[in-house]
């Protein structure tokens, strides 16, 4: 419990421009799996919107959300090698 006071008291002393870039950070640490997602993972950026918030409770969560995210074009890419090795060897 010291420990949230101390975090408490240390935000109330910030002033206006540094608690800003601290509230600015948090976000953007926060909704990281969301910005991968746009950037990776188009596909599933609803969804990995939607569970971005509750996930941000729990580490384990954040981080295979961010693992998620991060996959997508690569996934998208490997199953379409896959689709082309299997037709190529149905060919022959």
């Amino acid at each position: 419990m010291d420990f949230i006071n101390e975090f408490t008291a240390k935000l109330m002393a910030m002033n206006g421009f540094t608690l800003a870039g601290f509230i600015l950070l948090f976000l953007l640490v926060w909704f990281l799996p969301t910005l991968l997602a746009s950037l990776f993972n188009r596909k599933h950026l609803g969804k990995i919107a939607l569970l971005n918030v509750p996930a941000g409770f729990s580490w384990i969560a954040w981080i295979a959300l961010i693992g998620w995210a991060a996959t997508g074009k690569l996934s998208d890419a490997m199953a379409r090698k896959a689709k082309l090795a299997a037709n190529e060897h149905a060919a022959h």
